[in-house]
């Protein structure tokens, strides 16, 4: 286990004052004015740069044009993108289990901001592979930092509860972004697009930087734990921990199928599909809202589920073989009237919101110090799934794909969303607010 030094709380030393500074000395307890705060600003910071990152659907045509890119290179830096950011993922939230929010999220803000000023300049694939890279460095704190967040300033039993509502914030901000974004660039071009979006990061990083921090505790209990361990070495035990765990390998790889599935038809391959099946841009762009419209239904909704449910395990499996039928519509399904897709879209999206089981599982399955590594396993291969599908179908696909193309491409998405089903049926069922056994 790792060494950590812990010191005793005093209600008189500066780390109490500044705890107080900005809110007052009653507000800052778990559940109170200062956690909802702070709770909202990780959740805008996820909406953010769920903003920039869904966008890459709607901006990518216009990038690959005037930048000279072909599809296969599109396709290949979104996936630059989400691999960076799964690898990165699995250091982001044992560094916050070791140092807490302060100051590592207004880092991380700050570093999407620099990424999306990269992104606006792009002139070629170098560029925007660059910037893919530095966004996904600050974005790895995003979601794992607002449950930590969740996790840490609110009670224990509202874990899952708090970290759904922050994907359903970011589903809506998703919903709603896709289509704006499609109306502005009617206004602007897609540099300066992502500039503005660049510039609202710089302040979301003064208010970070100024308000962000984890709770003080009660006078005469720890106040922190500072591991004497080298930093690396803590890292690894952590991943180690949660790895060795199979409850949290079994969530990770669910959640990965679910959302990962998600993720590159809402980021890369649902307008294009759209497109291919004779939808203007405009309404491929509203479909693809629509997804992410039924995830911000589906992530908090899965919880209540399975609390009703007294059960983990059987929302997740039948949550991810309705996701498989709502997948396989969408892609080899009739070319129905705008009604049907606008169905088979929003369900394709409920259904992925079983990924949010996910967290609430490893987080059951973990000691409290180990939740942000855990959320960061499993949102890590979320986003590695997410990366293979969409960087496979982009190189099996022609540079100018009829639809009869992206059904040849796209059939690994319905057969890994089977392979989730069968890993979340190995789960361990626990009941619902009770952790499970490790191991």
């Amino acid at each position: 286990m790792e060494e950590f030094v812990v010191v005793m709380s005093d209600p008189t030393d500066g780390y109490t004052r500044a705890a107080t500074s900005f809110f007052g000395k009653d507000t800052a307890r778990l559940g109170g004015p200062e956690a909802w705060v702070i709770w909202l600003l990780a959740t805008a910071f996820v909406v953010w740069l769920f903003a920039i990152q869904t966008g890459y659907a709607i901006v990518s045509p216009q990038i690959q044009e005037d930048a000279g890119l072909s599809l296969a290179q599109v396709s290949a830096a979104a996936s630059v993108y989400t691999v960076f950011f799964a690898i990165f993922q699995f250091f982001s939230g044992s560094l916050l289990d070791r140092y807490g929010t302060r100051p590592l999220l207004a880092l991380a803000v700050a570093l999407v901001t620099v990424g999306a000023f990269l992104y606006a300049a792009t002139s070629g694939f170098g560029m925007l592979v660059l910037a893919q890279i530095v966004l996904a460095l600050g974005a790895s704190f995003g979601f794992v930092g607002a449950g930590y967040v969740g996790g840490k300033w609110f009670d224990a039993a509202r874990y899952g509860l708090m970290f759904g509502l922050v994907q359903m914030c970011a589903s809506v901000g998703s919903a709603i972004g896709q289509p704006t974004i499609s109306a502005l660039l009617e206004l602007m071009t897609w540099k300066q697009l992502l500039a503005g979006f660049a510039s609202a990061g710089v302040l979301l990083t003064i208010a970070f930087g100024f308000l962000v921090r984890d709770p003080a505790p009660a006078p005469g209990t720890a106040r922190i734990a500072r591991p004497t361990t080298n930093v690396w070495v803590g890292i690894l035990r952590n991943l180690r921990a949660c790895i060795g765990n199979r409850q949290v390998v079994l969530s990770a790889l669910f959640a990965g199928a679910a959302f990962g599935t998600m993720l590159s038809v809402g980021v890369l391959w649902g307008p294009r599909v759209q497109d291919a099946r004779g939808a203007s841009s405009g309404f491929a762009a509203v479909l693809t809202a629509l997804a992410w419209l039924g995830m911000a239904f589906g992530a908090p909704l899965v919880n209540v589920v399975s609390n009703r449910w007294h059960s983990r395990r059987r929302p997740a499996v039948i949550g991810l073989l309705l996701q498989a039928v709502a997948v396989t519509l969408f892609i080899y399904g009739p070319a129905n009237g705008p009604g049907a897709s606008m169905v088979v879209m929003f369900a394709v999206g409920l259904f992925a919101g079983t990924h949010m089981l996910g967290f609430t599982v490893a987080g059951e399955s973990v000691s409290p110090n180990l939740i942000g590594s855990s959320a960061a396993v499993v949102n890590g291969v979320c986003f590695i799934v997410g990366g293979a599908l969409q960087v496979i179908p982009g190189y099996l696909l022609p540079n100018d794909p009829t639809l009869g193309d992206f059904r040849a491409a796209l059939w690994v998405m319905p057969v890994v969303l089977v392979l989730g089903a069968l890993a979340a049926l190995a789960l361990r069922d626990s009941i619902p607010g009770k952790a499970a056994d490790p191991g």
